[in-house]
């Protein structure tokens, strides 16, 4: 007896030590990576211009501003103290923020109201009603508007056989000119090469005629794709909920390599996260609390560094720098070539959507409903607007347009 004892004993601190270990090995599996500044990092880095008479046009055509989606306006000459020209009620939540051209703003409420709005007075020129959810930014491109629409119903609904949509409407009157059946899609749509791209919840990504609607050609991650998808060249960049993030050649679907998430305890983080392409780099938030950049060649993690919650914010790229909030309720200023954090600050809540730079001024939201503005070099705090919960802020050469919860505010800078 007093063998089996004994023998008992030992197992179970064999056992307990093989426990110790394996979380030992996961953490140091999940650990923060600290980048080069020269492997895999190119410095010349621009912010991509378009002829002037386009961007002045259509100065705010797609989620992130540009195909890259580096959420960054230095050539908008507009800086805090605002006042108030108009305010644009959306009639329920407005998650994403809209696309700016032809005079207009175009967006898409929680229950599938997508609308147009003047930049001068905030009067709504024509309304498309689905009945459906949404949860993406429009894009515009050749007097086309774009944009994703989930399920009928209930928009927190997760059972399968639910459908999706993406339509294509004149800017003009907001007739549909095609209407193409998917699975649910909050993927803000990206427009190049004479496609539309965007994911859905069937965990696929589409290229679509960008004049009928045809798919293309369509790739298959292993889970739902949430976020919307960058373009660098000829390689598209897209986020999955399997843990994984896939380079594809844009104009086949061709997979080029696939990245993951760190191995950590609980499995891997998912990516709701809209990547960021910029420096030879992409960058991307996960839901495992970290800020990721992978080598847009290579795939090879560059650098990870973690948050203290989420990070569902899709990332901004200025200057050498990647901002970023996260549900620990802190706005992040990280490195972009070694991931370290340049300067951080905690604001009053959860932050969930993404920022925007304009003329050296970052901006993002709160869930607490707060919007700030921070001087993007140093983190200090230069204005603050009692409204905003998501990505709050796009803009035009004159104006400053602020979605708050459930309302659209014009503004310019007070003389």
């Amino acid at each position: 007896m007093r063998k089996l004892v004994l023998g008992g004993a030992a197992l179970l601190v064999l056992a307990g030590g093989a426990v110790v270990g394996y979380v030992l090995y996961k953490k140091h599996q999940g650990r923060n990576i600290r980048g080069s500044p020269s492997v895999e990092f190119v410095t010349t880095q621009t912010t991509p211009k378009r002829p002037p008479r386009a961007a002045q046009q259509v100065p705010w055509p797609t989620y992130g501003r540009d195909d890259a989606r580096l959420r960054a306006a230095p050539d908008l000459p507009l800086r805090p103290p605002f006042r108030r020209l108009w305010v644009a009620r959306g009639g329920n939540l407005l998650e994403f923020p809209p696309a700016v051209g032809y005079g207009r703003l175009f967006l898409s409420n929680n229950p599938g109201d997508l609308f147009a709005v003047s930049t001068k007075t905030g009067r709504r020129a024509w309304t498309f009603a689905t009945h459906r959810c949404t949860a993406a930014s429009p894009a515009l491109d050749r007097s086309t508007v774009f944009a994703s629409f989930l399920n009928r119903g209930a928009c927190n609904q997760t059972r399968s056989g639910l459908d999706g949509e993406v339509v294509a409407l004149a800017v003009g009157n907001g007739k549909p000119r095609w209407i193409k059946r998917i699975g649910p899609t909050e993927s803000s749509p990206l427009v190049a090469f004479d496609r539309v791209y965007v994911g859905d919840w069937r965990g696929k990504v589409y290229a679509l005629d960008k004049h009928t609607g045809r798919i293309r050609w369509s790739f298959q991650t292993g889970d739902k794709v949430k976020g919307g998808v960058a373009l660098s060249g000829n390689r598209l960049f897209v986020g999955s909920y399997d843990g994984h993030v896939y380079a594809l050649n844009a104009r086949t679907g061709r997979l080029i390599w696939r990245a993951s998430a760190q191995s950590r305890l609980g499995g891997l983080g998912t990516f709701y996260s809209t990547p960021a392409v910029a420096y030879g780099r992409v960058y991307i938030g996960s839901t495992d609390g970290k800020m990721y950049s992978f080598g847009a060649t290579s795939g090879k993690l560059r650098w990870s560094h973690g948050t203290g919650g989420y990070v569902y914010s899709s990332p901004a790229v200025w200057n050498r720098r990647v901002y970023a909030g996260s549900y620990d309720h802190t706005f992040y200023c990280f490195d972009a070539a070694t991931g370290d954090v340049r300067w951080s600050f905690h604001a009053n809540g959860p932050i969930s959507g993404s920022p925007t730079i304009i003329h050296g001024i970052v901006y993002f939201a709160t869930l607490a409903e707060r919007t700030y503005a921070l001087n993007a070099l140093t983190g200090k705090q230069v204005w603050t607007f009692p409204d905003g919960k998501y990505s709050p802020v796009v803009a035009d050469q004159k104006r400053l347009y602020l979605v708050g919860y459930a309302r659209v505010y014009g503004l310019v800078p007070k003389r």
